[in-house]
Order: structure tokens, then C-alpha cells, then sequence
């Protein structure tokens, strides 16, 4: 590619990405995935820029390719989810199991419903499995901020989830 249309796609990809990245995402609901449509989208435009920089739209040109791109990937079989019983990287004595297979999934569910700094918070706490003043030092917060996000977290966290959920994990 020359120079100046090298210049005139990296002009339009810095103008146009987040535009790009939006409308992916939409489609997908997954920002990851968003990225990696708008990445392969983004790729065969390059491909085609010589021809589409001629034209008058480009960015309907654009949009074009990124919704061709995400019916042309979830028509393939090797990159639809597959559900499995056991995720590999997780060991057999993880508590998120404790005997009910959907417990995870809920709980990912539920997150979403949780304001993000109070979800930060419990992720920190429970996932990563650090202490209050680990947590306050990350956020940047004092000790008892954590303690009353986590608090108000859970209390979140059993409005979603019924208030049985989580009757053993009561912060003190």
C-alpha cells in the first residue's frame, strides 16, 4: 500500500474505531468479542482501501464489512460456545461448585447488577481473595470504604439473588 493511503486508512480507523467498536459490540453483547470483529472488519478493509477510498462512503462500506464479518463468524461451527461440564482451569474444589452446576452463571449474572466500584469491590475480596487493606491500598480508598462498599456489594448481590444466596458470607 502507498504511503498516502497507508495515511488516509490510519486517518479513518483513528476517526471511525469507536464508532466501528460500538456497533460490534451491539451486535455481540461482549466487548471482546466487539474488539475481535472490529479487528478482522477492520483488516479487510485494509485490504480493500485502495477501491473503497475511491468511493463515497466509506463508512457504510465499513459497516457493511463488520456486519458480514459477525454473520460470517457465527455461521461457522468451530467458534460457536461450546457448554461443558467441567472448565479446564478451575480446580475440582473451587466453592463457586458447591453443588449446584449454575451457581457461577448466576453469580456472573447477578454482578451485573452491581454499581461497578462495589462490584470491583467484591470481585477483589472474594475473587481474588485479598484483605480489606489490600483492596482500600488497589482502590485508592480507606479501609472502611471497602468494608461498607462490600457490605452494600452483598446486601445488592441478595436483592438479585434472593436473600438465602448468601447467608454464610455475612461481612462483620
Amino acid at each position: 500500500m502507498r504511503a498516502a493511503d497507508e495515511a488516509s486508512y490510519r486517518d479513518f480507523v483513528t476517526a471511525r474505531r469507536r464508532a466501528l467498536l460500538r456497533t460490534a459490540f451491539l451486535m455481540t453483547g461482549d466487548w471482546h468479542a466487539a474488539e475481535d470483529l472490529v479487528q478482522e472488519a477492520l483488516t479487510k478493509l485494509y485490504v480493500a482501501w485502495r477501491r473503497v477510498y475511491r468511493g463515497d462512503d466509506m463508512m457504510a462500506y465499513a459497516r457493511r464489512v463488520l456486519v458480514n464479518a459477525h454473520i460470517d463468524g457465527t455461521r461457522r461451527p468451530w467458534r460457536r460456545e461450546q457448554s461443558v461440564d467441567v472448565v479446564p482451569d478451575r480446580a475440582a474444589t473451587d466453592q463457586a461448585d458447591s453443588g449446584d452446576p449454575y451457581t457461577r452463571e448466576r453469580l456472573l449474572a447477578a454482578l451485573a447488577f452491581v454499581p461497578p466500584r462495589q462490584r470491583a469491590t467484591l470481585v477483589l475480596r472474594f475473587w481474588e481473595d485479598l484483605g480489606v487493606e489490600q483492596v482500600a491500598d488497589l482502590m485508592n480508598c480507606s479501609s472502611g470504604n471497602v468494608k461498607s462498599q462490600t457490605a452494600r456489594g452483598l446486601d445488592r448481590l441478595r436483592d438479585v439473588l434472593g436473600s438465602g444466596a448468601f447467608a454464610e458470607s455475612k461481612e462483620a
